[in-house]
């Protein structure tokens, strides 16, 4: 297997891939992955390997702001419809054939309004509990508004708080995943993470941790699911994330069918590596 990582220009913003590649004949699909929330590229390795020892090529790569690639400009912010820019450049720079597309959470959201929107382009689509965030609030727009506004100068202007140890920020991920081991957990958190004076902080840019302008519009993203051509296999963890209207977003998608991995929560590309990836082979190979 060759690992390879290199920096793309995509959509103006510098972004970090990483492919994983067999040895000898020519790959039978290449898998391109996007990654969710806070997430970054290379927690999608346990699961390149084993789809390269099938016979794929996998890529994946750190979102704008996220791991590796670059944060926005001074005075920007970061919107569902910039990452799908972001994933059309990426795409087409690096899978210039049939393009078999997987997303989770965040990612799987970029992807699916991708998937809509240029539905030609998807050849074979895997969606990890990528299906939105619930439908908007009541909060009255002018309170979201100047909510954002306040939220975003405290992250553009607040320090980073400095972890001590790479232990520290795995102490911090199992907040959200208890269960993740101290062999990935340290990992993910070297990844997740760049070296400062007096320790370690996320990689990721503050302003990720805030919420919003614009509400998620569930009807808007409805629509982009209808535009789905290609065939879609949809991944949920049995202790995963749903939100109150998935039948009814799932069910939007033309060609589309489910698979639910027993015993595992949200982060199902971390804890159930082996099932996605038999998931993934047997979706691609069907």
């Amino acid at each position: 297997m060759r690992i390879v990582e290199q920096r793309i220009v995509a959509n103006g913003l510098e972004h970090h891939v990483i492919t994983w590649s067999p040895e000898g004949p020519q790959p039978q699909a290449t898998v391109l992955c996007a990654h969710g929330f806070l997430d970054v590229g290379w927690s999608f390795r346990q699961i390149a390997e084993r789809l390269v020892a099938r016979g794929h090529r996998v890529i994946a790569f750190d979102w704008r702001g996220h791991g590796a690639s670059a944060w926005v400009a001074p005075g920007g912010y970061y919107h569902f419809l910039d990452y799908v820019a972001d994933l059309a450049d990426l795409a087409d720079a690096l899978v210039p054939g049939p393009l078999h597309l997987v997303g989770h959470s965040m990612g799987g959201v970029a992807a699916s309004l991708y998937a809509g929107a240029f539905p030609a382009r998807v050849a074979r689509f895997v969606n990890l509990e990528g299906l939105g965030p619930p439908a908007a609030s009541g909060q009255a727009p002018s309170a979201r508004t100047a909510a954002w506004v306040e939220a975003a100068r405290r992250a553009r202007h607040a320090p980073q708080r400095v972890m001590a140890t790479l232990d520290e920020a795995l102490a911090r991920m199992r907040i959200q995943t208890p269960e993740l081991s101290d062999e990935l957990g340290l990992e993910l958190a070297a990844r997740s993470t760049r070296a400062v004076p007096g320790g370690y902080v996320w990689s990721f840019d503050p302003l990720h941790r805030t919420r919003g302008p614009y509400p998620f519009d569930a009807g808007a993203f409805r629509e982009h699911l209808r535009a789905i051509a290609a065939p879609t296999l949809f991944v949920e963890g049995e202790r995963g994330y749903r939100v109150a209207d998935q039948e009814e977003r799932r069910a939007a998608v033309p060609r589309a069918e489910t698979l639910v991995i027993p015993g595992v929560g949200h982060m199902m590309h971390w804890l159930a590596p082996a099932a996605v990836a038999e998931a993934i082979d047997a979706f691609l190979r069907d």
